[in-house]
């Protein structure tokens, strides 16, 4: 049996822009445009930036959108942790606009063990 891995993302620079936690951004788009795209985006790449993830809270405006976001970022994340170096690499390449630093792999893997662990899970 063959697995299919899903190829990267393609981002928008727009999209890149706004998901940079550097920034400070305002997203508002019609509804199935990505705006839970951006988002997730946003907290993957603090969580790469060192930003625990007990440290995060996120607001929505309904419990559905929350648990789309937690979905996408434990896939996200765990797809990460199993990762070959190359697929990783491509994956931090489309999320943050340019390549990953070669040290960035190790630490964008450990981030599913470590949302794993927070207590009460990610909120």
């Amino acid at each position: 049996m063959t697995t299919v891995q899903p190829k990267p993302q393609t981002r928008t620079s727009a999209q890149v822009t706004a998901s940079n936690p550097e920034s400070s951004v305002w997203v508002s788009a019609n509804a199935g445009t990505g705006k839970t795209h951006v988002l997730t985006d946003r907290i993957t790449r603090l969580l790469l930036s060192g930003i625990k993830p007990e440290r995060l809270l996120c607001l929505t405006f309904t419990k559905a959108a929350a648990a789309e976001m937690a979905t996408r970022l434990s896939d996200r994340l765990g797809g990460w942790a199993v990762a070959g170096d190359d697929e990783l690499s491509a994956e931090l390449s489309a999320l943050l606009g340019k390549p990953p630093e070669i040290n960035a792999l190790a630490p964008a893997r450990r981030l599913f063990a470590e949302s794993l662990d927070v207590p009460g899970g990610l909120k």
